[in-house]
């Protein structure tokens, strides 16, 4: 599955909070310097769905606060329905 999400960095915490249309919001609780969020981005987002890291690649946006996230490792329904819990 296929999402975008927007980062933003330096949080206390690392959380989901929120949608706006197609786009994920997620905090992070790691400064964007030597691609630290990045790494945050990708631990949290494997836990979120349930999935080992290997599963999360960063495809578009290594750079930006805007990214394309590529997440593998259950069917693209229970993917879904993970999605489906963020208001």
């Amino acid at each position: 599955m296929i999402i975008r999400v927007r980062v933003i960095p330096d949080a206390p915490r690392s959380e989901v909070v929120g949608r706006i249309g197609s786009t994920v919001r997620v905090k992070v609780a790691a400064p964007a310097i030597d691609g630290k969020a990045n790494a945050e981005l990708t631990d949290f987002l494997a836990d979120f769905f349930e999935v080992k890291r290997r599963n999360v690649k960063i495809l578009r946006g290594q750079k930006g606060k805007e990214k394309t996230v590529e997440v593998n490792g259950r069917t693209e329904e229970e993917l879904e329905e993970v999605l489906e819990t963020i208001p």
